[in-house]
């Protein structure tokens, strides 16, 4: 099966704030995200061409990991507390599934 991916994309215009919010995501929320999901592995990064993109990135081993996860009471606490500490970040949400991968020969 192949894996699964849930993708949050925020955008965080207080630039005066990015360092709290780098703080706080890895500190608390990702280590937090990754134990409550279950996800294989996690990672975020922020954008090089618009520096108001973060995105966070969690991957599991297939389709009904990654529904199990985004549809627990843990994922309803991840988004109360996101949203109690960050009120005025927006997000989107994604879920995917790997169709293809390849490398370098």
């Amino acid at each position: 099966m192949p894996a699964a991916y849930f993708v949050v994309r925020a955008t965080f215009t207080d630039a005066a704030r990015r360092a709290a919010f780098d703080t706080w995501y890895s500190r608390e929320h990702l280590p937090d995200a990754m134990k409550s999901f279950g996800a294989e592995r996690a990672w975020r990064c922020w954008s090089l061409s618009d520096p108001s993109l973060h995105q966070a990135t969690y991957q599991f081993a297939d389709e009904k990991a990654l529904e199990r996860a985004v549809s627990s009471e843990d994922m309803k606490r991840l988004v109360a507390d996101f949203n109690r500490d960050w009120p005025e970040v927006t997000r989107t949400r994604d879920l995917l599934v790997q169709a293809e991968e390849t490398t370098a020969a």
